[in-house]
């Protein structure tokens, strides 16, 4: 088992957890691939739930130093977040978001990519890429504005405000929201709901409604092709340099 991702059995449900908490849950090209393989090893589950430890779901993407970044290093994490997607997106079974605090960069992309999301009512959602010097290219700029529209999307993608658990749902993005006392009560309900179904017709059914992830795709390998070009440039240098020293960036 990895420390990293930390996968519980709770009878046909697989619980997976994001567990560095010291940095929000965000994660490496290699915590990356850990979620990606306890996706896939989850396929004899009923329901698969992602959720996260501590005081957030997750942070996105992580690099010790992106004001000195590595190409090879994040490379390997973009393609990292897509590698995940597809295996949730492909998953025979649901998988369902458990948003259980900040939900930030890629870690809002994640929420978009499960099949069902379900937040504490204290969790935020929002992208950070244009804040930071990136641009939310696997979910934030396309498949979300399926669910709340193309306006909303490019509101949501380019402004980088938060929203709160009760805004997310009121706008589509996710699917319900409950005091944070009664997040996991509430997501094992929903897949002891999904558990009385056929698993069969329930894979049909996903995996015909992933039309919109599938129209999408083309956007995401374009777009992360375009971050990799723009890896060191004075944006992403000074976006990164602002948020670790808690400041305003300052782009030309």
């Amino acid at each position: 088992m990895d420390d990293d991702v930390v996968t519980e059995r709770r009878g046909d449900v697989a619980w997976i957890r994001l567990n560095r908490p010291d940095r929000m849950n965000a994660y490496d090209a290699a915590m990356g691939a850990a979620v990606t393989r306890s996706v896939k090893d989850a396929a004899d589950a009923g329901v698969i739930v992602i959720t996260g430890t501590g005081r957030a779901f997750c942070a996105g993407g992580y690099l010790a130093n992106l004001a000195d970044p590595d190409p090879g290093e994040l490379r390997g994490m973009f393609f990292a977040s897509l590698d995940l997607f597809e295996a949730i997106r492909t998953s025979p079974r649901p998988v369902i978001a458990a948003v259980n605090g900040a939900a930030a960069g890629g870690g809002n992309e994640l929420v978009v990519a499960c099949d069902l999301a379900i937040a504490a009512r204290s969790a935020k959602l929002g992208q950070t890429g244009p804040r930071v010097g990136s641009a939310p290219v696997l979910g934030g700029t396309n498949l979300l504005a399926i669910s709340v529209g193309e306006k909303r999307a490019k509101e949501v993608s380019m402004m980088c405000r938060r929203y709160t658990a009760d805004q997310a749902a009121e706008l589509g993005w996710i699917n319900a929201v409950v005091d944070d006392d009664e997040l996991e009560a509430e997501v094992t309900r929903w897949a002891d709901e999904l558990l009385e179904l056929s698993p069969r017709y329930l894979e049909i059914a996903k995996m015909s409604s992933n039309v919109w992830w599938n129209a999408c795709r083309d956007s995401y390998v374009s777009g992360l092709g375009m971050l990799v070009q723009a890896i060191g440039s004075d944006d992403m240098r000074e976006g990164a340099a602002a948020f670790m020293e808690k400041r305003k960036p300052r782009f030309r």
